[in-house]
């Protein structure tokens, strides 16, 4: 018998349990839980761990939910989560629905789109809570010490496209606190030894280490008493609490007159397991019993170099040649050993991990391909996922059987587990241990391959289990064997999220995770992508190729309409407008000829370029455009329309989707063309322009087409929409340019000069300052 110490506290915080943390932790904690504690203020402390707040976005993708990475101290007997949310962006923002996920020994695998996962994914349920703005608190008994996240986002993202600056920019901060009840009194439990308990008011705090190669672990109480006569109002937790599924195993002792134990298989390998044991009498009834726990352990074949060499110099031999346990006479699997307490429980294969790239690892049995699988007993594979740095990837599992191996009455059976391997092929064929549920595989004659994927593995070791099973004649498989190959992986995301997405490494601190984002989302958030899912296989919002091709040639075609205003800026001889608009007619075609997000795409340029590119153009078209409606000074209005090209360059640097970056300098342009109509209109005592044809037929339709343009860009466009609205955007901005560009100067010819010089100068007259240039 002993006792544990405190441990490492890291960054916590210990106090008394009297002090003020644990009442709070108390507030929102079990009745039982908390007046067992306020009694027993020298067995439990409180430590507290806190974490920088994040800023949550709407979901589109994995890499919109914010991840936060805790450590659960051992011996934790209480865990609250405390969840704090604050808004902020002015009395706009209303309140949102908030989704948190909560897993234990890996990130949560979260779905909220409702798509499809790949082929052979096996995914667990998350477990989550929904919040407004407002703290919300999860109280957790008993969990289980080592790694825990937290998952926060708000709702999917709207179709909506929001232009920036046009909309409220509201921010939603979520920070969650930690809080821990941790037990520095606790009892431990010794096979076979019996361990002397009294329960009063207070549980009592157990755990007893579990070796490797543990078969069954019996635990029993004995001597029951209660005030001294006989009785066992007696309940025992045995595990901790993981999310989002749970194992504990629970035992209620009542009567005395039968044997109160509980059997665990397969128990968890190398490490402690807690036990809590709680009175159920009343609270001033004194319980004693005597707790017991025995070990079964079992004996390993493990397959060592001599094993896996075959004897002899034929190095090609019979595959099997140097697997093959020992003969019936010897110690062999499923023999009985004279040496150590159990029979051969598992032919152990020795596996080499390989560490490939970042969350990237790959397992084979050494020195060999194939691993051979009887009947006798289970065939196993230890997979270390334990770094800590495992579970951000994706575990694939494929088996392959021998094509000659496998008849019709033979059947392999596959179970891969955490923590500890399924051994029961012989009683049970649902891959259940002592507190985890397996996943199930077959092998048989019609159906000689099996794949799994198991997204963010569990921190722990894996045990991959094979066993050889005739369901029809079980003496048919004694003297049968097969060989299986397995391919074993761990992978940052499957396939690496195929031909319609792209892998992306997250970061959070320390940890790093992968996750998939479809088609040209982190780069066009305004294209709808089609392929949707957790490795981007979900087809059903898919675009045909056909579908694809219109959509490009739409967006791509309507820049033509930009053939318009060049064509007038040259007859008219406004040659630096007619550059500008054939510049944003270029980059708009070649940057929407990159923005696809299917099999229709082509970049001459990288991306980011071609982007910057286009909207560069947009804006610094606008600006040439009001100032030539201006009718400034040519050497005013040149000036200007470098320095707006400048000011352009230097806002989309900053901020490329911020609207008032391209409408500030367009405001300013427009007030010095107002500037100038005024007082043109002074000067001559009419309106100007002073022509009404010229606002019939040119100024209003100009101005109408400008004014629709805006109101699609800014409030019609969705993601379904995209490719038809932002075309018709091209073709109204290219439209209003070509009405609203001014007429030429009277007595001006188009590319004409006043007079010829035999001497190949030219005398041109400008029309503005009535002076004369030699060119």
């Amino acid at each position: 018998m002993g006792r544990a110490g405190t441990g490492t506290r890291g960054a916590a915080v210990a106090v008394a349990v009297a002090g003020p943390l644990l009442l709070l932790l108390l507030a929102g904690a079990p009745p039982a839980a908390a007046g067992d504690a306020k009694k027993s203020d020298v067995r439990l402390v409180s430590e507290q761990f806190s974490q920088s707040p994040q800023k949550l976005s709407f979901y589109s993708w994995y890499g919109s939910a914010r991840l936060f990475h805790f450590r659960v101290p051992p011996d934790t007997v209480l865990l609250r989560w405390l969840l704090q949310v604050s808004r902020g962006g002015g009395p706009a923002c209303t309140d949102v629905e908030i989704t948190v996920y909560f897993r234990y020994g890996a990130p949560p695998v979260i779905n909220p789109l409702d798509t499809s996962f790949p082929a052979n994914t096996s995914v667990q349920p998350s477990f989550l809570i929904k919040m407004l703005q407002s703290n919300a608190s999860v109280n957790i008994s008993h969990p289980a010490p080592g790694d825990w996240f937290v998952a926060a986002h708000l709702p999917p993202s709207s179709q909506k496209i929001e232009v920036k600056g046009f909309v409220p920019t509201c921010a939603y901060i979520f920070q969650p606190d930690m809080l821990v009840l941790r037990a520095v009194e606790v009892f431990i439990l010794e096979p076979d030894v019996p361990l002397p308990q009294t329960l009063l008011s207070h549980p009592s705090y157990l755990k007893i280490f579990i070796p490797e190669n543990t078969r069954e672990l019996r635990l029993e109480l004995q001597g029951c008493a209660t005030n001294g006569s006989l009785g066992c109002p007696v309940r025992l937790t045995v595990g901790s609490a993981t999310l989002p599924r749970n194992f504990q195993k629970v035992l209620t002792c009542v009567s005395p007159s039968w044997a109160c134990h509980l059997l665990l298989p397969s128990p968890p390998w190398d490490r402690w397991l807690q036990v809590t044991a709680r009175s159920l009498a009343g609270p001033h009834v004194s319980v004693a019993f005597r707790a017991v726990a025995a070990l079964t352990a079992c004996r390993p074949w493990t397959l060592n170099s001599q094993h896996l060499l075959p004897s002899g110099t034929n190095q090609s031999c019979n595959a099997s040649a140097g697997l093959l346990p020992p003969s019936p006479g010897s110690r062999g699997p499923g023999r009985s050993s004279r040496l150590g307490s159990g029979p051969f429980c598992l032919m152990s294969y020795p596996v080499l991990r390989e560490d490939m790239d970042v969350v990237s690892v790959r397992f084979r049995p050494v020195d060999r391909v194939s691993m051979l699988v009887r009947s006798a007993v289970p065939s196993v594979l230890r997979l270390h996922l334990n770094t800590g740095m495992d579970s951000g990837g994706s575990l694939t599992v494929s088996l392959q059987a021998n094509q000659t191996a496998v008849t019709n009455n033979t059947l392999v059976v596959v179970c891969v587990n955490a923590a500890s391997p399924f051994l029961s092929f012989n009683t049970s064929l649902n891959c259940t241990t002592a507190f985890f549920q397996g996943y199930p595989l077959s092998l048989s004659a019609s159906s000689r391959q099996a794949d799994l994927v198991i997204p963010y593995p569990e921190t722990d070791n894996w045990y991959l289990s094979l066993q050889l099973v005739c369901p029809e004649s079980p003496e048919e498989c004694e003297q049968t064997s097969v060989l299986v190959e397995t391919t074993l992986y761990l992978v940052p995301c499957l396939n690496d999220c195929g031909p319609y997405g792209q892998c992306l490494l997250l970061r959070r601190h320390s940890y790093l995770y992968a996750g998939c984002s479809c088609k040209a989302a982190p780069l066009a958030s305004h294209w709808p992508t089609g392929w949707r899912g957790w490795s981007c296989t979900d087809n059903s919002t898919a675009q045909t190729v056909a579908q694809q091709r219109v959509a490009t040639l739409l967006l791509t075609l309507s820049n033509l309409m930009f053939l318009a205003p060049i064509a007038i800026s040259v007859h008219r001889l406004l040659l630096v407008e007619a550059s500008v608009y054939a510049y944003t007619m270029f980059f708009s075609t070649f940057y929407h000829a990159c923005d696809q997000p299917g099999e229709a795409v082509l970049c001459i340029l990288s991306y980011d370029t071609l982007q910057y590119c286009d909207f560069l153009g947009s804006g610094v078209s606008i600006w040439v455009t009001i100032l030539c409606m201006a009718r400034l000074k040519a050497a005013l209005k040149h000036v200007l329309f470098l320095l707006g090209t400048l000011v352009f360059a230097m806002s989309l640097q900053l901020d490329r989707r911020g609207a008032w970056n391209m409408m500030g300098p367009c405001l300013f342009a427009f007030v010095v063309m107002v500037t100038m109509w005024v007082y043109r209109c002074g000067h001559r005592h009419q309106c100007y322009p002073t022509s009404w044809q010229r606002w019939g037929f040119f100024l209003l339709p100009g101005i109408s087409m400008a004014a629709v343009a805006v109101a699609i860009y800014t409030s019609m466009m969705t993601s379904d929409n995209y490719y038809y609205t932002h075309s018709i955007w091209h073709m109204l901005l290219a439209g209003s340019a070509a009405f609203l560009l001014p007429p030429r100067e009277e007595h001006t010819k188009p590319w004409a000069c006043s007079q010829k010089l035999t001497c190949r100068y030219q005398i041109c007259k400008s029309h503005r300052e009535e002076l004369y240039a030699v060119t």
